[in-house]
């Protein structure tokens, strides 16, 4: 028996009815751990202890699977509850699993499964009042579900007879005084319980020569239908052999082929595999929505990191035309003016070269900071090859772990220990809080605080310094606010001073760039405008210095006793 592709399961209410009471048999009181709503690939997910039920509710699936017993994950809705019961109003396409918290903490829990057609949905409410606290959907056709606003059910269908109590006159008065094309869809409409699924069963499996039911074959019709609403006895599932592929059921149609089931979950395992086998991925159980969000940003944070790393190579500075201008700035130190920006020297071949310089600094420090450039550029030359080889091999891996998690075939464990974890967050009750900066430490042991974010850099700069300490910033780029913590009277050492200014501009949107102008000034000279946006300030008695921001550094200061 083969499923034709993108035919989904159909749904009737003698169906769903069965199935909720299968389940409610199966599970009641089962200890629910943890309910995951997954949007992307429409999928409803209850985690018990001792197994996993998986609702497909994806327009082209629609079933129910059983699965092993799954872990919960962080981001996961956490229950701790019992199965109450599971059951399915009358003449509706809906299950509903009523939970009972452990603890009796809390109000009742309803887990409300949706099962009609293309509009297929799930929905978690709370208290008698029915809040909707989760929703896979929160639009199915025109009615809209919202979180915090009472559940309203799918309108009910309003039918005759869903206790089983149409006499056979008023079925044979509802059948034979509607001409026969009309008479499958009367019934549908009117009778409760007849889907397009059984009406043909229901109407009688004789015709008469004219194509009409026979006065027996529309009596046995009505007996067929009393015996599917009220006879539990009766059941016994199949999986039925429909022009659009198996179809689970709880019980044989008349004129249907049909095979025999253990159980309807096994009738729907059997749809599973086919559509798996025409190469459904989807069906295969993936990781939950948030940690295949966190391995997406671990892809994009690696990839980023090649891109960086390349750009660091390709803009790395010629060490020799370096060195070059560190011997002419040496060679040239009368003509070098004090406290200028640059200078126009005569090279060593008669031509003229204008040099670039660090005002603060003397001639001979001005050649050393050349001489030092040249030693950084080709440093990087010996170590960036390797470090690119390693993070295209990092970004490659994370790449095929997150083709493998979108289809499915990698346990949540694997991701986990693969992307980096989560940065520690401020929880109520946490003793200590988070702090808005990272800290390191300079090479001559000064602390050093970089903040965490546009939104942390006002907490930094005036709730977490001195008014001596340095404060620095990348000049005219979006970048973190840094605190060098110094109270001296003097200027802090150039080296302490260079590093804190270039893990300014590792953490600004300059950090590619080969070269990057850092103003500092005392934090007392820093103000915040009123009515400013989070990390606008006004620093004044602002000087610059010129670093080069290297990547390096970051682990090296952070790793500093």
């Amino acid at each position: 028996m083969v499923l034709p592709s993108g035919m989904p399961i159909r749904w009737d209410p003698l169906l769903t009815r069965a199935l909720a009471r299968e389940l409610d048999t199966s599970l009641r009181g089962a200890r629910l751990r943890a309910l995951r709503f997954d949007a992307r690939t429409r999928d409803a997910i209850l985690l018990f202890r001792d197994r996993t039920l998986v609702w497909r509710l994806h327009p082209d699936r629609g079933w129910p699977e059983a699965r092993p017993a799954l872990d919960p994950e962080p981001t996961d809705l956490r229950l701790r509850a019992r199965v109450r019961r599971v059951y399915s109003p009358d003449d509706e396409r809906l299950l509903v699993f009523e939970l009972t918290r452990e603890g009796g903490g809390g109000g009742g829990v309803e887990l409300i499964v949706e099962v009609m057609g293309n509009r297929m949905n799930a929905v978690v409410t709370e208290g008698s009042s029915r809040i909707v606290r989760h929703v896979l959907s929160t639009k199915e056709g025109k009615r809209v579900t919202r979180v915090g606003q009472p559940y309203q059910a799918p309108t009910a269908t309003g039918r005759v007879g869903a206790d089983g109590s149409i006499e056979l006159q008023d079925w044979l008065h509802r059948i034979e005084t509607v001409p026969p094309p009309d008479r499958a869809r009367e019934l549908t409409r009117t009778v409760a319980w007849v889907s397009p699924l059984n009406v043909e069963a229901f109407l009688g499996a004789a015709l008469d020569e004219t194509h009409h039911p026979g006065s027996d074959a529309l009596r046995a019709g009505h007996g067929r239908w009393i015996a599917s609403v009220t006879d539990d006895a009766q059941r016994a599932p199949v999986l039925l052999e429909t022009d659009r592929g198996p179809q689970p059921y709880p019980f044989e149609l008349a004129g249907t082929p049909s095979v025999p089931m253990p159980s309807l979950m096994d009738a729907f395992a059997a749809c599973a595999e086919a559509q798996t086998l025409l190469g459904d991925t989807a069906a295969a159980l993936s990781a939950s929505p948030a940690l295949l969000e966190r391995l997406e940003r671990s892809v994009a944070q690696a990839e980023r990191r090649v891109v960086r790393l390349h750009a660091e190579f390709d803009q790395r500075e010629d060490p020799d035309a370096l060195r070059s201008l560190g011997d002419l700035v040496l060679a040239r130190y009368g003509d070098v003016p004090t406290g200028a920006t640059s200078a126009t020297l005569e090279d060593f071949d008669g031509g003229v070269v204008t040099v670039e310089l660090d005002p603060s600094r003397p001639a001979h420090e001005n050649a050393a900071a050349y001489y030092d450039r040249a030693a950084r550029s080709e440093r990087a030359a010996g170590r960036l090859p390797a470090l690119i080889g390693k993070a295209e091999v990092e970004r490659d891996a994370l790449s095929t772990l997150l083709r493998r998690a979108r289809d499915g075939s990698v346990e949540a464990s694997e991701i986990l220990e693969r992307i980096p974890e989560l940065p520690p967050t401020q929880r109520r009750g946490d003793d200590a809080p988070l702090l808005p900066y990272r800290a390191y430490r300079s090479s001559g042991g000064l602390e050093i605080r970089v903040g965490r974010g546009a939104r942390h850099n006002d907490d930094l700069t005036f709730r977490h310094s001195a008014p001596d300490d340095v404060w620095l910033h990348a000049r005219h780029t979006a970048g973190a606010h840094v605190i060098l913590r110094w109270s001296g009277t003097d200027n802090p050492p150039s080296r302490d001073l260079e590093e804190a200014g270039a893990l300014a501009a590792l953490h600004s949107k300059a950090r590619t760039s080969s070269s990057v102008p850092v103003d500092w000034t005392r934090r007392k000279h820093v103000r915040k405008p009123r009515r400013s946006a989070p990390g606008a300030v006004l620093p004044e008695r602002v000087k610059t210095i010129f670093v080069r921001p290297d990547p390096a550094l970051l682990e090296r200061l952070a790793a500093s006793p």
